[in-house]
């Protein structure tokens, strides 16, 4: 049961007061003088509630809420005010806090309002645990690894694709994957019984393409690399999907498919009925926070397969990894896992590596065993590698790293 509270104010005799208040109820406090040290604590994942004073140097209580509601607007917010201070508790209000307590609150009104804020917030986790395990049970979290906004957006929308029978053109750079997300996209929608086939459009004939059109029964076609299908047959597609449809067809490109459209090396009738709707694929170099989980998932698969024990990746290893250039995506990355299986060493490429970018492996590496040292405590990593908080949060974002991820 969520029994966390953090517990915000300047005054140290308050908060020790209301400190062993929770504690002699079984709760677990968690105390903060400022707005600066409670920030680190409030998560979306946070397992717990906020009471805070309204009144306090620096930042006060409402640029608190204000904060916390931005980290996760379902995070209960009680606020603590003075004698005569009941606008603002108005105010406070109407800004989304949970409930306000005025000062001094007895212990009896303190537990109440908390236990029913804990309630509440431990209702709202659960949905969420809810929701996680439904979408972490379909194909699109199995198959489409990665915890960026971007992989999370892909999933979003592969999800939001399948549902519909209409056609799909996937759009991507070299090696991102199309044919995985046409699989994908099959496998969440209403045809998942019933045959996927994927061909290969340069080679395609009419004729071929006609047999498997019969064949499909109702399944998904997938055109990969559309903009190779030979003209003969384009016409054939567009004619086939207007007007004998027997299965879904699903295109991918690596190709700007309205250039070719509009340069004549595309039928544009075929293109505005593929392009219905279009799913991107991002590439690494959009998401690079994803690419030590991506290398993770690869080694694994290659270790599984050749029988071979799994080799650490330390954080290291992590960091040169972001800092490389992937051109292939995920097919490049893929071979260089592939390759660090077998012993035979990183992907060939910290030679070309200039100055700057070793320094910041090295800056990033840092960051990186502070936070796992101090379990994702900000502030303390900060202290440890003896920086200002600003310029250690503006060091975070340059490397896109969270201090969540660490706890």
């Amino acid at each position: 049961m969520t029994r966390r509270v953090l517990l915000v104010d300047d005054d140290a005799a308050v908060r020790e007061a209301l400190g062993q208040t929770l504690e002699l109820a079984e709760l677990q406090p968690i105390t903060a003088g400022s707005f600066v040290e409670a920030k680190d604590n409030i998560t979306p994942a946070f397992e717990g509630v906020v009471v805070s004073d309204i009144r306090m140097p620096g930042r006060d209580g409402f640029h608190l809420l204000e904060y916390a509601h931005g980290v996760d607007p379902d995070l209960p917010v009680i606020l603590l005010t003075g004698e005569g201070d009941i606008p603002m508790a108005v105010r406070g209000m109407a800004a989304g806090a949970f409930d306000f307590l005025e000062k001094p609150c007895g212990p009896k009104d303190l537990l109440a309002v908390v236990e029913k804020a804990l309630k509440t917030r431990e209702l709202v986790l659960e949905n969420r645990r809810l929701k996680q395990q439904l979408s972490r049970g379909d194909a699109a979290a199995r198959l489409l690894h990665g915890q960026s906004a971007q992989a999370e957006g892909l999933r979003e929308r592969v999800r939001a694709v399948a549902r519909t029978s209409a056609e799909v053109l996937i759009t991507g750079e070299p090696g991102t994957g199309t044919s995985k997300v046409a699989e994908v996209i099959h496998l969440l929608s209403g045809a998942s019984q019933r045959p996927f086939q994927k061909l290969v459009a340069a080679t395609l004939t009419p004729e071929a393409l006609r047999d498997a059109f019969d064949a499909a029964k109702g399944g998904t076609l997938f055109l990969d690399e559309v903009a190779t299908l030979p003209q003969a047959t384009q016409f054939l597609a567009l004619d086939l999907m207007e007007n004998a449809p027997s299965a879904r067809v699903v295109a991918g490109t690596y190709r700007d498919l309205e250039t070719e459209a509009r340069e004549g090396r595309f039928n544009p009738d075929l293109y505005y009925k593929l392009d219905v709707m279009r799913v991107r694929i991002p590439s690494l170099r959009e998401r690079t926070e994803d690419i030590p989980i991506l290398f993770r998932h690869y080694l694994q698969l290659a270790c599984e397969q050749a029988a071979l024990p799994m080799p650490d990746i330390t954080p290291d290893l992590g960091a040169r990894l972001m800092a490389q250039d992937w051109p292939g995506n995920a097919r490049s990355l893929m071979n260089a896992a592939m390759r660090f299986a077998m012993g035979l060493g990183e992907a060939e490429t910290e030679e070309e590596l200039g100055l700057n970018e070793r320094l910041a492996q090295v800056e990033r590496s840092m960051l990186i065993e502070a936070l796992q040292r101090q379990h994702g405590n900000a502030t303390e990593a900060a202290q440890v590698l003896k920086l200002p908080r600003k310029t250690f949060y503006d060091k975070l974002a340059r490397h896109n790293l969270r201090p969540e991820d660490f706890r």
